[in-house]
């Protein structure tokens, strides 16, 4: 007969448990929407909407430090495509840059031996993509090229390095945090290593000003304030007044430029970068939970604090135009003002414990609306925030000023009925705070918002080892419909938790015992048999718990009933091949046989007779004579009924009675007992045969020791071949059938278990060692495998089993199971060849283009002007297997964003804003978002009335989030500027800071103010004489024409001399601010002069300096042109944009930009602007030919006019030739 193994297909897969303690900051939420995490010397990658594990990454030695997911802020075509990039740090200063979706690693990087302390992906798209920063302790930075691991340059500073913090809104500036104060660099490059050693300030710990206790006397107040005002300062403090540097945390406001928070167990600082000086503190009272992180929000001013209850709060600022309280309120005599973050939602807090604390929390960079708590004994718990709109009526009494929701959802102004879903990212959760007071309150259809946190998602890992494992018994011909690779883990607490092989998940957690459980053994495919001891009392006896489990249902029984108190403990348990029977060994007591069918004991062995030191049942038994015996019987017996005149002989009719009487006895469908073997073996090595059948137990057969083996402490036996295992580490093989035996001494130490894999004919053997396993071949007698902690991995084995004919399962002490195969090679899995219990939506799964050609399909809806989310529904000749790929992504989009997709009033540039969130496509939600703000406020007010006359009111209430800058209406802008300025003043405390805030109003062209400020200098100042002239200029400068003269002369001297700010300022103060932007144009200051064109030109003016900016960014030595067309949107320079988009061959991206143009009537008809368009029309229809997307190709071929005529023909070329064969 021909031998063969079946094999259900098992991915091999690590399943993990609780985090170590150097895991604490390696998390990080990537643009891709899957959340990744080190765990011991895994990474594990988790989908963040269905909170399933997807991957775990397996090559680090050491402990996992840090994780950080690749950027996606470029444009994605079939040459750069949508991919799963991470790179992960662990404690041995290796990094390693990893392939997510295939688990193989692209390059490993080594500069020292130490744990890397920061790393982050450069974020300038224009730069590589591929470049990696890292801080290598103690005090390097070194830039890294991840996709090749070569070093570009590496940087030594003077102090240890903490962490390190990116200026969002400037490439070239980078914040250290070290440990005695910050460094800020302002020359970042990717070409070359920063030249100049950075500006060092220092930090006076925050805890020797008694900032939040307020002090009765004025005086002590006073005090305290000037305290927190000398936050920053470039001398070094004194050491009294510093302890050590427990500053936890330092990063940029990605909300607004030049903003920086410092967090602190029982405080946040926000600090104004302009002048070194503290503009908010967000304190907890002493009775509160202190900071463990915070993340600061990118859409709105926001905080995601993590505090060490693992309470996540979110904290949002005050607008200031909330001092419209009701008239009856005493008005403050000078309000002190100050940023202020109100608590506005937070989540529960976990129960901590000594093992069980909060890590990290990581949030969603793409909607910003939901966090990641992981906490030290691996579970992920992932909270969202819920919006929920509030009676006008109802307003909370809190001092907080009510949140409204945005005007807008996906970038452009909505009705109040039409379909929305606020809860898809912050910003269209909550409208922007600084609107415009008054009026903003009066518009009705502002609503109150309110938000929650909801649990939306729970992942928990294994309890703490050690562990007891137990593969179900195997699939055979006869179970495969109903088999499922199920393996229950019996834990140190009394439970057993069974999980489902095939994906990966928890299918059961039974609390069955109360202490740690030893060993489990499968009765059937649905039943298993675990027993537990506790611990020895003083005379070295236990509790003995043995239950009876049934798995469907859960029900427990105890197996040996009232028996198992105080009395030595249960060594093992072996069920026969045949399920039949149970035998139970005891450590100083014989052993016991019971019958598992009916839960009754068999026989307990006298008290002479030997202790078992090991023992297993023989595979052999008499169950298919016992059968056909039994056929013979049935048809004896139904022979006698059809012929009853035949004489029946008395063998037959003796045999027919006794099956009679056996099958009313049995009540189970097994109803014959068959006989069946064991061999075990007594301390002096003897090997002991016995016999059990129905209810009797017979001695049969001693073998005298074998010289060679020390005292046996397992036996495996499959069809002829027994093998022995023994304390020194020795293997014998015994041939039953020859007669033969070979011994093998492995030099492994006690083996601890050994067991054959399933499998008819299939000789292999697992082997379990103090320091390892191996696999045997006992046909051949040689090894296949071997694993040895300390060597090849760094974990020591607790448990071992086979689970199928190929594949292994090993229980290790960091908390991990492992499913492996035969090389026992930990390895990571292709995430396309498993299976996932429920969808998750990851077009970067997909093969490139694939996933292009998904996008593609939801951006040009309707097709044939019918909505349809069905794949089927358009011509895209593509295999079945991809189109049920993109079938299965779609289907697992939630119905919220389903009914969006599908919604005929959801326009394009809404639709492409959605798009680009849901590929979590960094760049195209930054060029979606202006161009749908631009085009929307621009092209509606081009029918009534030549620009520039007066500000609609709509684009008050809705302004571009300040979080773009320099991108920002002009209004809005100037407006945030004086703000700024504002509480710059308030919060003045040194000359060098009144005179920054006085030069800032000069630019302003706030003079009244600054000639104030000028005054204050006092006497002693070396700078009195010059401050007082100065004032005195500023308020005479209006007069006459010569002096205007002069002052420019002056001015272009100062500028000529290297006094470039103070020739500015003078330009400024005759309203030469035109002139003044292009000096600084000229002395490459290209953001300050955007800046003052912004604060101090009209449109016109303020256009032209924008565009030579344009200019300079588009520059090949510069080369930042993602930027330029970012400046371009926001000067409505649209045709320009689209040219652009063109040149840079993005074609997709241009294409719809073109047709959203079109819609918004945006570009002027004439000749060349058609041209264009059909030029863009015909570049994305052969793209979209690439893909193998046929009907858009056609779609758009047939746009592009005279330009797509040629490709039109050819894509309706081959079904013209089929039709003719």
């Amino acid at each position: 007969m021909q031998r063969f193994t079946v094999n259900i297909k098992l991915p091999a897969r690590t399943l993990t448990g609780a985090l170590s303690a150097p895991n604490r900051g390696a998390a990080d939420w990537g643009w891709q929407g899957l959340i990744a995490y080190g765990c011991h010397s895994l990474v594990l990658i988790v989908d963040a909407n269905t909170a399933q594990t997807l991957q775990v990454l397996e090559r680090h030695k050491a402990s996992v430090v840090k994780v950080k997911w690749a950027k996606e802020n470029y444009h994605h075509n079939v040459g750069s495509p949508y991919s799963l990039r991470l790179a992960s740090a662990d404690a041995t200063g290796k990094i390693i840059v990893w392939d997510v979706a295939t688990g193989t690693a692209r390059c490993e990087i080594q500069e020292h031996s130490k744990p890397i302390q920061d790393m982050q992906w450069l974020w300038n798209q224009d730069a590589s993509r591929d470049l990696l920063l890292a801080v290598h302790p103690p005090n390097y930075i070194v830039l890294w090229n991840a996709d090749t691991g070569t070093k570009l340059w590496k940087k030594s500073y003077a102090e240890n390095i903490l962490s390190f913090s990116f200026d969002p809104f400037d490439p070239s500036h980078l914040a250290l945090l070290t440990s005695e104060g910050i460094v800020f660099i302002s020359d970042f490059s990717p070409s070359k290593a920063p030249a100049s050693s950075g500006k060092k300030v220092y930090i006076s710990s925050p805890h020797s000003s008694p900032s939040h206790n307020k002090l009765a006397a004025a005086t002590g107040a006073k005090k305290a304030l000037d305290k927190v005002k000398i936050l920053i300062s470039n001398e070094k403090p004194s050491a009294e007044s510093v302890t050590l540097n427990d500053c936890l945390q330092l990063s940029y406001l990605p909300s607004k430029r030049n903003y920086m928070l410092l967090l602190y167990p029982r405080e946040i600082l926000i600090l104004d970068l302009e002048v070194n000086q503290t503009v908010g503190v967000i304190a907890i009272e002493r009775t509160g939970v202190p900071f463990i992180q915070v993340i600061p929000c990118f859409q709105r001013d926001g905080l995601f604090c993590l505090h060490e209850n693992g309470c996540i709060t979110l904290r949002v600022r005050r607008s200031n135009c909330s001092i419209t309280g009701t008239p009856s309120e005493e008005p403050d005599p000078e309000p002190v003002q100050e940023l202020v973050y109100d608590l506005r939602s937070q989540c529960d807090a976990i129960r901590v414990t000594k093992t069980v604390r909060p890590f990290s929390m990581v949030c969603c960079p793409v909607n910003e609306n939901s966090a990641a708590l992981i906490v030290s004994d691996g579970r992920v718990m992932i909270w969202e925030l819920k919006s929920s709109v509030s009676g006008r009526n109802i307003r909370n009494s809190s001092s907080a000023s009510p949140l409204y929701s945005p005007v807008s959802f996906c970038g452009i102004p909505v009705a109040p009925f039409q379909n929305k879903l606020p809860d898809l990212s912050l910003d269209n959760m909550i409208g922007q705070g600084a609107g415009a007071g008054e009026e903003q309150l009066r518009s009705s259809f502002l609503q109150e918002v309110h938000l929650k946190f909801l649990l939306t998602g729970l992942l928990s890992g294994l309890p703490l080892p050690p562990f007891a494992i137990r593969m179900c018994p195997p699939l055979t011909t006869k179970n495969i419909k109903q088999y499922e690779p199920i393996l229950a883990v019996g834990t140190s607490n009394g439970s057993v938790l069974v999980f489902h092989l095939t994906s990966g998940v928890l299918h059961k957690e039974l609390s069955i015992h109360s202490c740690e459980v030893k060993g489990i053994e499968w009765i059937s495919l649905t039943g298993f048999i675990s027993f537990a001891t506790s611990t020895p009392n003083n005379l070295g006896l236990v509790r003995n718990e043995l239950q009876l489990v049934d798995l469907p249902t859960g029900r427990s029984v105890a197996f040996r009933g009232e028996r198992g108190n105080d009395e030595p403990a249960i060594e093992m348990i072996k069920v026969s091949h045949l399920k039949q029977y149970l035998a139970v060994v005891f450590k100083d007591k014989p052993l016991e046989i019971w019958d598992v069918r009916t839960c009754t004991l068999l026989r307990e062995m006298s008290k002479n007779f030997p202790t078992a030191t090991a023992l297993e049942w023989s595979p052999s038994h008499n169950l298919k004579s016992l059968r056909k015996k039994q056929l013979a019987a049935r048809e004896a017996m139904a022979r006698q009924t059809v012929a009853s005149d035949t004489e029946v002989t008395s063998v037959e009719s003796s045999v027919i009675s006794l099956l009679q009487e056996a099958e009313s006895k049995s009540e189970l469908s097994q109803n014959i007992s068959a006989r069946e073997h064991f061999v075990f073996t007594g301390a002096d090595g003897q090997v002991y045969h016995l016999t059990v059948e129905g209810n009797s137990v017979k001695d049969s057969a001693r073998i005298p020791p074998d010289g060679s083996m020390g005292s046996i402490t397992c036996i495996a036996w499959k069809g002829d071949i027994l093998v022995l295992g023994d304390v020194d580490g020795n293997l014998n093989f015994w041939d039953l059938k020859a007669r033969v035996s070979r011994g093998i001494p492995t030099h492994r130490s006690w083996v601890k278990k050994i067991r054959f894999a399933p499998g008819k004919g299939n000789q292999k053997l697992l082997a379990m060692y103090n320091d390892g396993a191996e696999i045997w071949d006992s046909k051949e007698v040689q090894m296949v495998s071997s694993l040895r902690s300390g060597r090849n991995v760094n974990f020591r084995i607790l448990d071992v089993d086979w689970c199928t004919s190929d594949k292994v399962v090993l229980a290790s002490d960091d908390g991990c199971i492992r499913v492996l195969d035969l090389s026992m090679k930990p390895s990571c899995f292709r995430m396309d060849e498993q299976d996932l219990i429920e969808p998750a939506w990851c077009p970067y799964l997909l093969v490139p283009r694939a996933s292009l050609a998904l996008k593609a399909f939801l951006l040009h809806q309707p097709w044939d002007e019918k909505y349809s989310l069905d794949i089927m529904d358009v011509d895209y000749p593509e295999n079945e297997n991809i189109k049920n790929l993109l079938q299965e992504q779609l289907n697992s989009l939630s119905n919220d964003i389903k009914k969006l997709l599908l919604d005929p009033d959801f326009t394009l540039l809404q639709r492409c804003l959605l798009v680009a969130r849901l590929y979590g496509d960094e760049s195209e939600l930054h060029f979606w978002t202006i161009a749908a703000h631009y085009l929307h406020s621009l092209c509606q007010e081009k029918p009534e009335k030549p620009r520039d006359t007066a500000v609609p009111q709509e684009q008050l209430v809705n302004p571009l989030d300040i979080c773009y800058d320099i991108l920002c209406e002009n209004s809005y802008f100037q407006k945030f500027q004086l703000e700024r300025v504002n509480l710059q003043e308030v919060k003045r405390s040194t000359y060098d800071h009144t005179r920054k805030c006085a030069d800032q109003l000069l630019l302003l062209g706030q003079t009244d103010r600054a000639v104030q400020l000028l005054l204050e200098t006092s006497s002693e100042n070396a700078h009195y004489y010059c401050d007082s002239l100065k004032a005195c200029l500023v308020t005479t400068v209006t007069s006459s024409g010569p002096s205007q003269s002069t002052i420019k002369l002056v001015a272009t001297n100062m500028i000529a001399n290297g006094k470039l700010a103070e020739g500015v300022q003078l330009l400024c103060l005759i309203d030469k601010a035109a002139d003044a932007c292009r000096y600084l144009q000229t002395y490459g200051e290209w953001n300050r002069a955007a800046w003052l064109a912004k604060v101090r030109l009209n449109s016109e003016e303020c256009t032209d300096v924008l565009k030579r900016w344009v200019d300079h960014l588009c520059s090949p030595q510069v080369n930042h042109k993602s930027k330029a067309i970012l400046v371009l949107l926001s000067l409505g320079c649209f045709t320009r944009v689209a040219e652009m988009l063109h040149s840079m061959r993005y074609f997709d991206r241009a294409a719809l930009f073109v047709e959203a143009c079109l819609k918004y009537g945006a570009f002027e008809v004439n000749d060349d602007t058609n041209k264009l368009i059909h030029a863009v029309y015909a570049d994305y229809a052969r793209s979209l030919k690439l893909l193998g997307f046929k009907q858009g190709a056609v779609l758009f071929a047939s746009k592009a006019g005279e330009a797509g005529k040629e490709l039109l023909t050819e894509l309706k070329q081959p079904k013209e030739e089929v039709t003719e064969e």
